[in-house]
């Protein structure tokens, strides 16, 4: 028995495109790679305004 997975088309409007979704995460570009919970939680409340 073969199972197979039809696949999307790339155009599915579904999909966030690159700059949808650069512009999503862009508020965590100060942040470096693997950072932990902490370090993102400190930074978005540093940021966030008062």
């Amino acid at each position: 028995m073969t199972l197979t997975m039809e696949h999307e088309p790339d155009d599915d409007p579904a999909e966030p495109t690159d700059e949808a979704e650069t512009d999503e995460y862009s508020h965590l570009d100060d942040l470096a790679d693997g950072a932990g919970c902490t370090e993102i939680w400190e930074h978005l409340s540093d940021s966030r305004e008062e």
